[in-house]
């Protein structure tokens, strides 16, 4: 019995030592094998791993198949294969500034200085990554508005664009709005923050503009001066027909007896405190109004 342990144990040695040898032969390759492995996980990480952060959404694109238009991979992580792709877009309300240079009916260059919002339609992000591409503000927003422009401006006047071109200018960009948002993309404003005509013709017209404002300032007191005059006169032809109607219903001479009367019944009147000198005539009036003296 105990050979046969013996034996037994020297066999188990025996296999022990022959699988020793050929893990020692195989861990190389095994070791390379899983660091390779490793290596290319992470080369290949951002090709196959795609976090969409908040305010942005994701189009995929498959290598077979093209790109996926009826669906918006939301915010999160995605988990792609690394020989596809995703395109990520700011889904946000953006900002851009742009500086168009355009020419009047006169062929003088007119700056504007423009402010736009705006932010991919997200529902047709797809269609917008298929047909246009990321860079949507450069291919569709400002080439659209500046065509718009350039056609209002240029049958305009410099004057015009100076006094009352901003109203005419802002119907002109809502009407590039709307073509704008037929290209998958919403538009929320378009705001004009400066225009700038060359200095000459800016001085020219604002000089025109003060002695424009000069004449109808004096047109405007030559007028009230003829109303006064008008007004004087009415007023004078009252005061002698009054006077006439009086001195018919008065006998002559005392005009001033009756308008002493008057005086002193206004004077009567009056809440604040007062003096009434009489004269000493038979009358009994103001002394300064003493018709008999």
């Amino acid at each position: 019995m105990k050979e046969i342990l013996k034996k037994l144990s020297a066999l188990v040695k025996k296999i022990g030592a022959s699988l020793k040898k050929r893990l020692k032969k195989s861990l190389a390759p095994v070791m390379i094998f899983a660091l390779i492995c490793m290596i290319v996980l992470v080369y290949m990480f951002n090709m196959i791993v795609y976090s969409i952060m908040p305010g942005q959404a994701g189009v995929f694109w498959s290598r077979f198949s093209g790109t996926q238009v009826d669906y918006v991979y939301p915010e999160g992580t995605h988990l792609i294969l690394p020989f596809n792709k995703m395109y990520i877009y700011n889904v946000r309300i953006q900002e851009g500034s742009s500086e168009l240079h355009v020419l009047t009916r006169a062929g003088l260059k007119v700056n504007l200085y423009l402010s736009v919002r705006y932010k991919p339609n997200y529902k047709l992000l797809g269609m917008l990554h298929q047909r246009i591409g990321p860079d949507y503000v450069n291919i569709v927003i400002i080439p659209e508005i500046e065509a718009v422009l350039r056609e209002i401006i240029g049958t305009m006047g410099a004057e015009q664009i100076y006094t009352t071109g901003r109203a005419v200018i802002v119907k002109a960009i809502n009407k590039a709005i709307e073509q704008v948002e037929q290209r998958y993309i919403d538009v929320d404003d378009v705001l004009i923050r400066e225009i700038a005509l060359p200095e000459s013709v800016e001085e020219t017209i604002r000089f025109k503009i003060e002695q424009k404002h000069l004449v109808e300032a004096h047109e405007f007191i030559v007028e009230k001066e003829k109303k006064e005059a008008e007004r004087k006169r009415i007023e004078g032809e009252g005061i002698r027909d009054q006077l006439k109607i009086i001195s018919s219903a008065i006998p002559e001479g005392k005009i001033l007896t009756w308008k002493g009367i008057q005086a002193t019944q206004e004077i009567a009147k009056s809440d604040n405190a007062k003096v009434v000198i009489i004269g000493s005539g038979k009358d009994g009036l103001p002394i300064i109004l003493n018709a008999d003296k």
